[in-house]
């Protein structure tokens, strides 16, 4: 694999930190700025919309540019939000510093697409697996991390970290990145054919609704946790942590199954577990041993399915990759959203311990999306 990938993957570990380490500290930064829990959680929210649509518009703004511009225009604009989040006093600041970050965080389809120029198809499960590794990291350590720094010290210190990182971050891209490198920025070009195809459409929904199902949960994993097993902040570190692992895992099995059985077998079985473990975390409230073995099959089901499903998109039309991967980015994130926006008031409903079952119809829902887009995609182009 071109040593390049690791250094995209560590940059990516910097964004998935400052992306989803809120999520550990939505009881600090409620109690800080003085709002419902339910509300700071839509820091998440704001991100995760601020990434889905303005994120694809600046990807295809810096589409002509080289690639190494576009790349490090995206981690400096990512460590600008932080910043601002990191000096809040208020809600409304929190917010717009979440939608700055989610502008610069163009640099992962940049990232993703270059992952897919540089290596032969037969290989292509295992870059992106490798570039989305960091993002998987992020859980291992970045957010663990943050969460322990945040209740020591108060949310802020690990957020502005993030800053300081992302933007030494961005100065190394711009020293170690060759200035050339042949691979398509995303264009608007073709984007109402890429449309018409169904099977890039379901494909598309497949990924919307994952990750609703997913972040309806981890945009309040926080709360879930300390609901479903009380545990004092060192634990709730480690069980993050160990969370993460699990999705470095899961990230790299999917990379590998992918290249070995297909994408649509390996999200089949992914969809299905991780709907199983969804459906199981409200029973194990009480009992820490199987809370965390169930969390465990979830991170490994659910992380695992970035590479398939991006490699499945990049096969469907490897000319226009680039813009396939930013559409599905933008699902992704609208998918994050909307979890969080479903997850703060059904939470106030159900509680934060039922949680998980408010997720469920979506990954079922993914499944079937799946099964059908599937057999239109063996009709019109491989998938």
């Amino acid at each position: 694999m071109p040593r390049l990938l690791i250094l995209l993957s560590l940059c990516n570990l910097v964004i998935g930190t400052g992306a989803f380490v809120i999520g550990g500290l939505i009881a600090p930064i409620a109690t800080d700025l003085r709002v419902p829990p339910a509300a700071a959680g839509q820091a998440m929210t704001a991100y995760a919309l601020s990434t889905a649509v303005l994120a694809p518009l600046a990807l295809v703004l810096t589409g002509q540019w080289p690639r190494r511009r576009a790349l490090v225009a995206g981690l400096a604009v990512f460590a600008l939000g932080n910043l601002l989040c990191a000096l809040a006093d208020s809600l409304v600041l929190l917010l717009a510093g979440r939608v700055l970050m989610g502008v610069g965080a163009m640099f992962t389809p940049v990232a993703a697409g270059l992952a897919v120029a540089l290596v032969e198809p037969a290989r292509r499960g295992r870059a992106l697996s490798l570039v989305f590794l960091g993002i998987s990291l992020s859980y291992v350590v970045g957010v663990p991390l943050g969460a322990w720094l945040g209740f020591r010290h108060g949310w802020a210190v690990p957020v502005g970290a993030v800053a300081a990182i992302a933007a030494a971050s961005a100065a190394l891209l711009a020293l170690l990145v060759p200035r050339h490198i042949d691979a398509p920025g995303a264009r608007f070009q073709g984007l109402g054919g890429l449309l018409a195809r169904r099977e890039v459409l379901w494909a598309l929904l497949l990924t919307l609704l994952y990750f609703t199902a997913i972040f309806v949960v981890f945009s309040y994993i926080g709360p879930v946790l300390q609901a479903l097993q009380p545990m004092s902040t060192e634990r709730l570190s480690v069980t993050l942590a160990l969370f993460g692992v699990a999705g470095v895992v899961g990230t790299l099995v999917g990379g590998w199954a992918n290249d070995h059985f297909g994408a649509r077998s390996s999200l089949t079985v992914q969809l299905a577990v991780l709907a199983a473990m969804m459906a199981l975390v409200p029973l194990t409230r009480g009992s820490y041993p199987a809370m965390l073995a169930v969390f465990l099959a979830w991170g490994v089901a659910g992380f695992g399915m970035m590479a398939p499903q991006q490699s499945r998109l990049a096969a469907l039309d490897a000319a226009q990759a680039p813009m396939l991967l930013s559409l599905n980015t933008s699902m992704l994130y609208f998918g994050t959203a909307l979890g969080a926006a479903i997850g703060g008031p059904a939470s106030l409903l159900v509680g934060f311990d039922r949680l998980a079952w408010v997720g469920v119809p979506f990954a079922v829902a993914g499944w079937l999306a799946l099964r059908l887009g599937g057999s239109t995609a063996r009709r019109t182009q491989p998938a």
